[in-house]
């Protein structure tokens, strides 16, 4: 006897051809950010879904809060498909925007190209694939014309790269969605219930300028910079003596990713910037760990005479907590997740931090699953070549049709 199950499972066979067509045209139009020009994938993201009777709201960030976010053009998309009196509204939430390309690509990084049963393309696997997953997940429960109650709504949001306050955020704090649960694009072999959280701070490191000749007439920001470095990395090297209880977390960690200072080799520095970013475990409180960087890089400064510092917080994303609502949305995936793939699919956290996290800030129990390998390195997420294979896409879109059918019915 053939179940629904069979039957969703069935139609993303049959349009699948059509599934991996969308996500090629969903590689191609680049969101690279920064400088963060979102708005044009909007655009034709809205009019591929409206090709499936899928009508998306467009709610466009205004022009300064964008600004002010560091970015050039936000339009996030909701798409509501609402089947019955009573019941769930689930949300599905894909972001758009993506690191740029960066070298040592052998692929058009927005070329969609297809080789050995992968699709190749920035964003393919973080996370434009399941702008793929979910619409297509949807359009299989629509075809089943199974009787429904509650709703689905999509989410196609352009901010997660600078955290994410400008996507679903925004979308949040206006009123514009409310949704009952949520599910958030990751990747195919585990489901995330929670992920590290993170500081990101710029640290501006003043001396004096002096003429190189005479460098005893200036307070040289580079050295007093160093001083700051090595007391930053000390932390770094205590914060491995701390474990987090979250399964795929390990300890906190901090990188310091961008210096910037000096005017030209023959001047002592006047000005250093530093940029970190500390990431936090979901055992620890932000507030504290700010307050503990502070206070090493005040330390640290007043060591090297004649330099002062101004510290400024860039990004405080907090933790993804599991919220205890979470329950039927895990274990539906996870019962179909076995189905599909043939194997155990676990709950784990991830010591990435991503936009989910502001769902659950307001009280909307959320999960990350999608289509993707086993890990982010595997993926070539923010690296030269970023794959997905095609196989993957299939089966995570049958796994979270079969949810949504189970969630729904």
């Amino acid at each position: 006897m053939t179940t629904p199950y069979d039957q969703l499972d069935a139609w993303i066979d049959a349009h699948f051809d059509a599934e991996v067509g969308f996500l090629q045209e969903m590689v191609r139009v680049p969101t690279d950010t920064p400088p963060g020009n979102n708005a044009p994938h909007a655009e034709r993201t809205a009019a591929l879904l409206a090709e499936f009777g899928f009508n998306a709201e467009k709610h466009a960030v205004p022009a300064e809060e964008v600004k002010a976010g560091g970015l050039e053009s936000i339009t996030n998309l909701i798409v509501r498909r609402r089947y019955g009196d009573g019941g769930r509204t689930v949300a599905l939430n894909a972001h758009g925007d993506v690191v740029p390309p960066g070298e040592g690509w052998t692929h058009d990084p927005y070329g969609g190209e297809i080789e050995d049963g992968k699709l190749y393309g920035r964003a393919a696997a973080v996370s434009k694939s399941d702008f793929a997953t979910f619409t297509f997940a949807v359009r299989a429960l629509e075809a089943l014309q199974a009787p429904l109650k509650g709703g689905v709504e999509l989410h196609f949001t352009y901010d997660e790269e600078f955290g994410g306050e400008l996507g679903p955020g925004w979308l949040l704090k206006n009123g514009l969605t409310q949704p009952d649960l949520a599910l958030a694009a990751g990747f195919s072999y585990q489901v995330v219930t929670a992920h590290n959280g993170c500081l990101q701070m710029e640290v501006t490191v003043h001396g004096k300028m002096a003429h190189a000749a005479i460098p005893d007439t200036g307070v040289d920001a580079l050295q007093g910079a160093v001083v700051i470095l090595n007391a930053l990395y000390e932390q770094n090297r205590l914060y491995k003596q701390v474990s987090s209880q979250v399964p795929g977390i390990k300890h906190p960690y901090l990188n310091v990713g961008r210096i910037e200072g000096g005017t030209n080799t023959n001047v002592v520095p006047g000005k250093v910037v530093l940029k970190l970013d500390r990431r936090m475990i979901p055992e620890e409180d932000p507030v504290q760990v700010e307050a503990d960087i502070r206070r090493v890089i005040e330390t640290a400064a007043k060591g090297f005479p004649g330099i002062s510092v101004d510290i400024r917080r860039m990004l405080l994303a907090r933790s993804l907590q599991p919220l205890p609502g979470n329950a039927p949305l895990v274990q539906a995936l996870q019962r179909h997740g076995s189905a599909v793939f043939g194997e155990e699919i676990p709950t784990s956290g991830t010591p990435l931090y991503t936009d989910v996290r502001l769902y659950c800030e307001h009280g909307i129990p959320a999960v990350i699953y999608g289509a993707g390998p086993r890990t982010v390195l595997e993926s070539h997420a923010k690296r030269n070549d970023e794959r997905l294979e095609l196989e993957d896409l299939r089966r995570a879109t049958k796994v979270v049709a079969r949810s949504l059918y189970d969630l729904l019915a």
